[in-house]
């Protein structure tokens, strides 16, 4: 089985350039063109979160355009971009958003592996949060099936990675430290997808993996010692697939150059 993992898409209005140069919608069409082009199409899309920049019900419609050539099913989640509203509303087609709860956190329950998707959105702030409520369903929801391999993704990273400023708007430490002891219970956790960092990072984390996707519009200039997120305009947009090969979990990382 084969999922692409999409995350910090970006897209904004018609005409918007991030940072005065990108046209991340733009670098977004790259990235499905070249998924499209993939032998074989991943079974799944899932996309992990700040899917456009500003929260507008006019760049989700532009998102639902962009995504429209994509034939497999695509799952959404929020990032800190993201109006959880704003995206109901364009995507009311997509049952999986609609629940009991406000919070967008769900499973898909598919063959062979188990998807599990987080909502970590603090409205208003840029850091992420889980919450109690979440994660007692997330380890309730790991213990009814202890024995069938799950890919949990989030937007924000439970994981210190040395880009100070990004870490100071990563996933809450509390709720991290919280998170951490759930996953140390359930060895079935392959890896925790995440987005946010516009850089793929990996690190060892409570006997899983943390993974952090690069981003489907621009990565960010990645040295430790900066105090402020800038872009990286000479590095391409990416992306990456999960590939359950029946014993482990491939991840692969894909550059967009042409």
């Amino acid at each position: 089985m084969v999922i692409a993992q999409i995350s910090d898409l970006h897209v904004g209005q018609r005409g918007h350039l991030a940072y005065g140069c990108i046209d991340t919608a733009a670098c977004f069409a790259r990235c499905v063109g070249h998924l499209l082009r993939l032998q074989p199409l991943p079974e799944i899309v899932v996309a992990s979160g700040d899917l456009v920049d500003m929260g507008a019900p006019a760049e989700y419609e532009i998102l639902r355009e962009l995504l429209a050539p994509l034939p497999m099913p695509v799952y959404l989640m929020p990032g800190n971009h993201d109006d959880r509203t704003a995206l109901r509303a364009e995507f009311g087609d997509h049952s999986y958003l609609f629940s009991t709860h406000d919070m967008l956190y769900y499973a898909i329950e598919c063959q062979p592996v188990r998807l599990i998707m987080l909502d970590t959105v603090l409205p208003g702030a840029d850091g992420g949060a889980l919450g109690a409520e979440q994660l007692e369903w997330l380890a309730m929801t790991l213990a009814a099936e202890p024995d069938k391999p799950t890919l949990i993704f989030m937007h924000h990273p439970p994981i210190a990675t040395g880009i100070h400023y990004m870490d100071e708007i990563a996933l809450a430490g509390d709720d991290a430290a919280r998170l951490g002891v759930i996953i140390r219970k359930h060895p079935q956790v392959e890896r925790i997808a995440c987005g946010h960092l516009h850089r793929m990072v990996e690190a060892r984390w409570n006997g899983s993996v943390v993974g952090i996707c690069p981003s489907a519009a621009f990565q960010s200039i990645p040295g430790l010692a900066r105090d402020k997120f800038d872009a990286a305009p000479d590095e391409p947009p990416a992306y990456q697939l999960h590939y359950w090969n029946r014993t482990q979990l491939v991840t692969h990382t894909l550059q967009v150059t042409e």
